[in-house]
């Protein structure tokens, strides 16, 4: 056999390792949000309205860092929910918002408290300082 490149091993390369946290993160997510909760994008969604107000679809895209089509689709399943509705804004009526229903409103802190609860799973193989730690990197990262 000819020299071989530096080994290459899958499971320790980051990409990797970030998916398959993130994998166990979201079945830990749709596990404690339950068959009605909304899913991770739902969430991040109708909680990005409840803090900021109504928003434009495409800023909210933009917030969540999601592209157009995935925020279309993540708005249109609420609005299916009726969770979330779009209106005109009142100082462009060429405008439409995205907009919380009274529905959403009353939903949202169980949900928020179920998403602590998610968070604190997701985190529980690590330490405290881990924890801490692990956020900073994962903002410089981002």
């Amino acid at each position: 056999m000819e020299d071989q490149p530096e080994e290459y091993l899958l499971e320790e390369q980051v990409g990797h390792l970030l998916r398959r946290a993130y994998q166990r993160h979201l079945a830990l997510f749709q596990g404690i949000m339950g068959e009605d909760g909304p899913t991770s994008m739902q969430f991040a969604t109708l909680h990005t309205l409840w803090r900021r107000g109504p928003l434009s679809q495409n800023l909210l895209g933009r917030m969540l860092a999601m592209d157009p089509p995935t925020v279309k689709g993540v708005v249109a399943r609420l609005m299916a929910r009726g969770l979330v509705v779009r209106e005109r804004d009142p100082a462009d009526a060429r405008l439409l918002r995205v907009a919380l229903t009274p529905a959403a409103l009353a939903a949202l802190p169980g949900w928020v408290e179920r998403a602590r609860a998610v968070t604190a799973a997701t985190l529980a193989p690590l330490a405290r300082e881990d924890v801490a730690r692990l956020g900073a990197i994962l903002r410089r990262l981002g």
